[in-house]
């Protein structure tokens, strides 16, 4: 029995240790990857639900899927560093979440393609060229190269909408 305990004590300080050996900045460009993503489909959905045009709804689907992809990539990445990730949108995103919920018709979608569109999509693409220079490991590195292709085409294409709508 005190080798069985003994063996989880150490399994318990090896997981916590592979935490620790991730620099807190790398742990910090996890969590914000997976905030990014959280609240990109957490926005999407409620797109899909209240979007008046058929355009933002296709660009809500695409926010979902993509999205959710990337949070399973940011997800897989951190599980085997050990680093414990958000499970929902920050404070900022819910406040953003209530706002959007609050309106309807032309406002709505407008509101979605400017702030979870072009606003969410230009501070996601800072972070993920800033996790490119500045992260110390090579998978979380790599990760951040993976996401950009991404997110510069939400950019884009939300961009067209926007110009689009005007």
């Amino acid at each position: 029995m005190n080798k069985l305990i003994y063996g989880a004590v150490l399994a318990l300080l090896a997981g916590a240790a592979v935490a620790q050996s991730l620099a807190k900045g790398d742990q910090q460009i996890l969590a914000d990857l997976a905030e990014a993503n959280i609240a990109e489909v957490a926005t999407a959905r409620i797109a899909l639900q209240k979007g008046q045009s058929a355009e933002v709804k296709k660009f809500a689907q695409q926010m979902v899927d993509d999205h959710s992809k990337g949070l399973q990539e940011v997800q897989q990445v951190a599980q085997a560093k050990n680093v414990t990730l958000p499970t929902e949108p920050n404070a900022r995103h819910k406040q953003a979440a209530a706002h959007l919920n609050s309106l309807s018709g032309a406002a709505f979608d407008r509101a979605y393609l400017d702030n979870a569109g072009v606003k969410d999509h230009q501070e996601a693409h800072g972070k993920v060229t800033a996790a490119q220079q500045q992260a110390k490991d090579p998978e979380v590195k790599a990760l951040a190269a993976r996401l950009q292709p991404v997110i510069d085409r939400h950019l884009q294409t939300v961009q067209a909408l926007v110009s689009d709508k005007r």
